[in-house]
């Protein structure tokens, strides 16, 4: 038996297009039709049904909620701002607030407006201005009921998926362009944490606590090969800690988000820089089980990557961890070994102070479609019906004690 602290928040993650439903302004939705990919239509009706689905968690003993505000509601023709969604968005946070259920905001989870997406999206200087604009009219209407912020979500998989890989809009595969995307995102967080601290001061709240949610790996060496050994550390700074460090040098972060999932085998065939960054191991060696996607199970990876966090001497949230699987038990699994995972790293001295798993609800799962089953919650697409799981109610016993058994 393990046992996280007292003050620990416990929860689950949504992101608003995925579970909200008929976000018609947003990139997302019009690429869907043009791409002919299954549209997220109505989703899971978040949108009509968030009070409903915030007493279900809060019957799971949650204590936290991490959510997004869609930007195409809240500005969805440039420069014209929405009362209603702002409305919306603060109702949404007072009925997590009346539950007792801690908010944890993200202002943008890979959706843009589709007038912004006209304009070149962050591939242009001025998105930096604007989504500044956008930041400015949200903290200031919600600024009362939020104490944790997240202003991008794992940026460094919108980069990749948007304009490397070439699957997520607009389907990109330019270097150059991902450099000035990556540019303009780390310049738009380290503005907005500032912006969000003054707008804080101004209305004389609490300090807030800022951050983004960076998307980490295990990046394992296939053996231990001294190439396969460089690149697998290469890819850490990288990947995991590139944003990182730059905004750790802006004194621009109050803790590190961390979405967690799986593991990469690193297994270079040449000297090369696509090879450093791309070559993956294609034999099974050191086989483990994988979710409904592929993606191994491979929970000393927290461990190992929460330990090199360390070094930052900030606190530390899991802002994402979960499985796709149609085998509830082997959720339940999941998420048992990821928090003794945890607190492995939790004796060892790193500060994590909240596991939010991924997701609440069964949800639009980007270009896979309503596919996964992420949910501690079943969803029905076609009554919107919710069914609470197994796993859920596990997981809502550790939610209740703080005990891992």
């Amino acid at each position: 038996m393990i046992r996280f602290p007292k003050d620990f928040l416990w929860g689950a993650a949504t992101a608003a297009y995925q579970v909200e439903g008929d976000n018609c302004h947003s990139d997302w939705w019009h690429w869907e039709k043009k791409a002919g990919k299954e549209s997220s239509g109505p989703a899971c009706r978040h949108y009509d049904f968030y009070k409903m689905d915030f007493d279900l968690a809060k019957g799971l003993h949650h204590n936290a909620h991490r959510l997004s505000i869609e930007w195409s509601r809240v500005e969805p023709e440039e420069g014209q701002f929405s009362a209603e969604a702002l409305q919306h968005y603060l109702d949404v946070l007072k009925a997590l607030r009346a539950r007792q259920i801690e908010p944890v905001v993200t202002l943008h989870h890979f959706t843009n407006p589709a007038w912004l997406a006209a304009k070149g999206a962050w591939e242009e200087g001025k998105s930096v201005d604007l989504f500044l604009r956008f930041a400015d009219h949200v903290v200031r209407a919600l600024a009362g009921q939020v104490r944790y912020w997240i202003t991008i979500n794992e940026p460094t998989i919108y980069v990749s998926h948007a304009y490397l890989f070439g699957v997520w809009p607009p389907q990109a595969k330019s270097f150059m362009r991902a450099r000035r995307v990556e540019r303009h995102m780390v310049a738009a967080h380290i503005k907005a944490y500032r912006l969000i601290h003054k707008i804080y001061g101004e209305q004389r709240l609490p300090a807030p606590a800022v951050s983004f949610s960076q998307h980490m790996m295990a990046l394992v060496p296939c053996d231990k090969t001294l190439k396969n050994r460089f690149a697998a550390w290469l890819r850490h700074k990288w990947f995991n800690e590139g944003y990182l460090d730059t905004f750790v040098r802006h004194k621009a972060l109050d803790f590190i988000g961390v979405n967690y999932y799986s593991r990469q085998r690193v297994d270079l065939k040449k000297w090369g820089l696509r090879n450093l960054f791309a070559d993956v191991c294609e034999k099974n060696h050191d086989p483990v089980a994988a979710n409904s996607l592929g993606w191994d199970i491979y929970p000393e990876g927290l461990t190992q990557v929460l330990l090199k966090l360390k070094k930052y001497k900030l606190p530390v949230m899991i802002t994402e961890n979960g499985i796709c699987t149609l085998e509830d038990a082997q959720r339940w699994e999941f998420i048992a070994a990821h928090l003794k995972a945890i607190h492995r790293a939790i004796e060892q001295g790193v500060l994590v102070t909240g596991y939010l798993y991924w997701s609440l609800l069964d949800n639009f799962e980007w270009d896979k479609g309503f596919g996964p089953r992420f949910g501690l919650i079943e969803m029905d697409y076609k009554t919107h019906q919710r069914t609470v799981r197994e796993s859920a109610k596990k997981f809502s016993r550790v939610c209740a004690t703080g005990v891992v058994p």
